[in-house]
């Protein structure tokens, strides 16, 4: 008799991001990609002026050395950030704890350019050790970071650009690391962004180890 065998059948909705306006292929992006980290970026003008703002495209790039990236999407004028470290060539990610992301969604408006948005948020300004931009002194790791390159990736209106940094200071609430420099995540109680106005928090975590492949010995898979 022979053994009979069930198939699931899961069914997909294809999208063509051609065929879709560039705000409805944005919400299924960032409802896909979740939590994302949020780049909380300092800089400076050359007039001296600071910004303040979150980014949820953001993310770590390499060690060695260590580089971090973010994106900003296109505005007419440019947002503040994008010219600011152009012009500059410095920034600082101040990573998001959960104590301050009220006062992160406070810097998340459409303020005029010169507007400051650490006394708008009530953030402390600390001046940085090697970069021009302060930090925010509220959030548990700051990363003072030098522009090491400027990519337009789309010119279109919601396209943007990315910018890659290179870390050349941490500085890490010692209440957080351990002496083997072990960040200690729940600790830390970082913020990640889903979509719409949701955020995220690290709450349940556990732990895969990767298997150890034996490349002779590897079969396929039935």
């Amino acid at each position: 008799m022979g053994t009979a065998r069930r198939c699931a059948i899961i069914e997909n909705v294809i999208i063509d991001p051609q065929s879709i306006p560039a705000p409805v292929a944005y919400r299924v992006l960032t409802g896909a990609i979740i939590p994302r980290p949020i780049g909380f970026i300092s800089s400076i003008s050359t007039a001296g002026d600071v910004n303040l703002a979150p980014f949820s495209f953001f993310n770590a790039v390499c060690a060695e050395p260590p580089m971090v990236m973010f994106a900003t999407t296109n505005r007419d004028p440019a947002k503040d950030t994008l010219v600011n470290v152009t012009e500059t060539g410095d920034f600082v990610v101040n990573i998001v704890s959960r104590e301050i992301a009220e006062k992160m969604n406070l810097t998340a408006g459409d303020y005029p350019r010169g507007a400051n948005e650490f006394a708008i948020a009530g953030l402390t300004a600390v001046p940085g050790d090697l970069v021009r931009p302060p930090r925010v002194l509220e959030s548990p790791v700051n990363m003072e970071c030098k522009v090491r390159q400027i990519i337009q990736v789309s010119s279109k209106p919601w396209g943007g650009h990315l910018i890659l940094g290179e870390v050349v200071r941490f500085h890490v609430r010692d209440s957080i690391i351990d002496g083997d420099l072990l960040i200690d995540s729940a600790m830390l109680d970082a913020i990640g962004r889903i979509s719409g106005p949701s955020y995220s928090t690290i709450r349940d975590r556990f732990d895969m180890i990767r298997p150890a492949i034996d490349l002779a010995n590897l079969k396929p898979a039935k």
